[in-house]
């Protein structure tokens, strides 16, 4: 598996950040093709001081080619651009293979 993480920054208005969030952006996200699962959060809290960041988003793909065909297609190129509708702030994204365990 291979983990898309986008890091929302805190943005100017996030009263309209959630609400576009929800009700234009993650529709979006629901039919990106190419996504296994994905959640996300708007209650980041820091183990200690305060969180650097807004909200987080999780994207599950096969694999990493997996999640560069979904980025590189019309839909991926379309939710990128939406980011800027909501996402004042700024956004860290980053990606990584997923390795196992167990506890």
């Amino acid at each position: 598996m291979h983990k898309l993480v986008v890091l929302y920054c805190e943005p100017a208005d996030p009263d309209h950040f959630r609400d576009y969030y929800v009700t234009k952006h993650l529709p979006l996200v629901k039919n990106w093709p190419g996504l296994l699962a994905w959640r996300y959060s708007f209650d980041v809290a820091a183990t200690k001081g305060e969180a650097p960041y807004f909200a987080v988003f999780e994207g599950d793909f096969a694999d990493a080619a997996a999640m560069a065909t979904a980025r590189a297609s019309q839909h991926g190129q379309r939710l990128a651009a939406d980011v800027a509708n909501y996402a004042t702030g700024g956004a860290v994204i980053i990606h990584y293979p997923v390795q196992g365990g167990t506890g």
